[in-house]
């Protein structure tokens, strides 16, 4: 008799298709573990499932690719701790499941603003990665949090600009235009601190300081926060 965990992984593979497969590989996904299981496919099957913190664990150990993702959307925020967040991102292989488990999950967490901070100072790609991501989605998703919290996250994206690997240098800018976008303050002090990368020898640091300022300084972007 299959338990629960065998049961989805079944229902994953009845939705997956060779073609989807293939049009991750396209989008730079490492598919090694991947069935080709469509986002909307996994989303529908977590709103069948709900919350479910055991069942995450159980999910995340399969290694299998949109198991994983599944796992950081049905995972409970209030029962992840600081162990289990860095057993993640140390398991982390692609650059689109380490964004959806900062999106997901560990942005909705208590500790995420100090997570962020951690591991932004780390050297693996994908878990650097995360700290950057997790800046991302604390900007977009954290409609609470004071301006003050993302101040650290500025000028850490400063110092780690120059990083030239592709994974890192990508949410780094995305870190950096996401908390431009938050308010008036935050737009102004994100477009100071591009202005400082921008003064960085290095190629990395060009392309994050001007791709973030277009954004930052567009029209678009300045009426909608005068807007409010």
């Amino acid at each position: 008799m299959k338990n629960q965990t065998d049961k989805i992984i079944a229902k994953l593979k009845k939705v997956s298709s060779q073609k989807n497969r293939q049009g991750m590989a396209r989008f730079g996904i490492n598919v090694k573990y991947a069935l080709g299981v469509s986002m909307p496919e996994v989303r529908k099957i977590a709103k069948e499932i709900g919350r479910d913190h055991n069942l995450a664990q159980k999910l995340w150990q399969t290694k299998i690719h949109e198991a994983r993702i599944l796992a950081s959307i049905i995972d409970d925020p209030s029962m992840v701790n600081s162990k289990q967040m860095d057993t993640w991102i140390n398991g982390f292989n692609s650059w689109d499941i380490c964004d959806q488990c900062c999106m997901n999950l560990f942005s909705k967490t208590s500790i995420a603003f100090q997570k962020a901070n951690e591991w932004s100072k780390l050297e693996t790609e994908f878990e650097k990665r995360a700290g950057f991501a997790l800046m991302a989605s604390l900007a977009v998703h954290d409609k609470k949090a004071e301006n003050k919290k993302f101040l650290p996250f500025l000028k850490i994206i400063q110092q780690e600009a120059k990083d030239e690997r592709n994974f890192v240098k990508k949410a780094v800018n995305w870190a950096l235009r996401q908390t431009g976008k938050r308010n008036l303050e935050l737009n102004y002090l994100a477009i100071q601190t591009a202005e400082k990368i921008l003064k960085q020898p290095y190629k990395s640091s060009q392309w994050i300081a001007k791709d973030a300022l277009r954004e930052l300084r567009s029209s678009q972007i300045q009426a909608r926060l005068k807007r409010g």
